[in-house]
């Protein structure tokens, strides 16, 4: 089994959630969730159902088994999800709990799996009488371990007393900017959004070494990449990317094309190398929150009465960028012509992907509509 080619598999199912998220629930609106996390709790799930569930999730993640999910799982959560901080690269913190129904006897083969393959903590609850209460220790596990910025993913009435089993997990990812904006040179500009409106939100510039960076330039679109400081470590590198369309208003047709061809985003896209002229990216931050079981049914995926509840939230300054995830089920140089050079200024809707380069992971990806719109 090759693990990395089991993450590419499974991102090739990465954009087409993103696209169905972005014309249902996020049609108007900015949007950010996280394919690591929910790909987390998919596998989790397949672990831990009837087979017909568990042959869904396998086909629709290109595996070749739950066992299979089970070992890129693993993999993720101790290999390129594990924090380095201490070495100068970006603080992660990936986290699994469980919280099971006391009365509930359980598998010795599965306890083994939630702690070697998914490094979960298990927590024996009595759902029958105090279903309330473990609702408050569910949201309080999860703004623990997203640092305060998620402060509440399950509705307080939600978890009805017949549950036997949630699955949650939690994703932090703070990473700093390898080459940092002068925040001395953040100034108020235009943003155009979709409907012609003009917002003045900051925006974030260089004005040196601009030589440093280059950006892509595809057939209708440019991407920019950000990567994050990581200090001694050289077995990760992770970065941002920016997509952003040459026409203020081309958000959409380029969301198609990348849906006509999956290569176009996931970087093996035909392009140019430019150097950058001017640069400009608006500070943003925002929360998003969506059923993700609502949104996987569009993908042929029916989980019958279970729910996956997916909440987000991203910060993107002159530091770097702050982004945290929670999903829960309840339930269960030399010679030559002169470069080219062109510029990236990110003053109309565009798409945004924090990725590991050498997995290819998606950690969080998103859609920046209204920049203005912080909450």
């Amino acid at each position: 089994m090759n693990l990395l080619e089991s993450i590419e598999d499974q991102n090739e199912d990465v954009f087409a959630l993103a696209k169905h998220v972005i014309a249902t629930t996020g049609k108007n609106t900015n949007v950010v969730f996280s394919p690591a996390s929910i790909n987390i709790a998919l596998s989790f799930i397949a672990a831990s159902s009837s087979d017909a569930i568990r042959e869904q999730i396998v086909s629709l993640l290109d595996a070749s088994s739950s066992d299979e999910l089970n070992a890129v799982a693993s993999h993720v959560l101790s290999t390129i999800l594990a924090d380095n901080s201490a070495n100068g690269s970006p603080l992660i913190s990936a986290a699994n709990g469980v919280w099971a129904d006391k009365y509930l006897p359980l598998n010795p083969s599965f306890m083994e799996l939630l702690t070697t393959s998914y490094n979960a903590v298990f927590n024996p609850v009595d759902f029958r009488t105090k279903a309330s209460e473990v609702t408050k220790e569910v949201n309080s596990w999860i703004e623990k371990q997203t640092k305060g910025l998620i402060t509440e993913i399950l509705p307080p009435t939600y978890v009805p007393a017949l549950t036997d089993v949630i699955f949650a997990n939690a994703l932090y990812f703070n990473g700093r900017w390898d080459d940092k904006f002068e925040a001395s040179l953040t100034k108020e500009d235009d943003f155009h959004l979709l409907d012609g409106t003009i917002v003045r939100v900051p925006f974030m510039t260089n004005e040196e070494d601009l030589f440093l960076r280059k950006i892509y330039v595809c057939d209708g679109f440019k991407v920019l990449k950000l990567p994050y400081s990581q200090g001694s470590e050289y077995s990760r590198a992770f970065s941002m990317e920016i997509y952003l369309p040459d026409e203020k208003d081309g958000l959409s047709a380029m969301l198609e094309s990348f849906d006509s061809d999956p290569e176009l985003w996931n970087g093996n896209m035909s392009r140019e190398w430019a150097d950058i002229c001017k640069l400009k990216v608006p500070k943003f931050q925002f929360s998003f929150e969506f059923e993700a079981s609502e949104a996987l049914k569009g993908l042929g995926l029916d989980l019958s009465m279970m729910k996956i509840f997916h909440k987000c939230r991203v910060e993107v300054d002159e530091e770097g960028t702050k982004a945290v995830a929670a999903t829960v089920v309840p339930g269960c140089g030399g010679c030559g012509p002169a470069p080219r050079t062109d510029d990236f200024v990110a003053d109309h809707p565009f798409l945004f992907v924090v990725k590991e380069k050498k997995s290819g992971l998606v950690l969080f990806l998103g859609q920046v509509l209204d920049p203005s719109i912080t909450i």
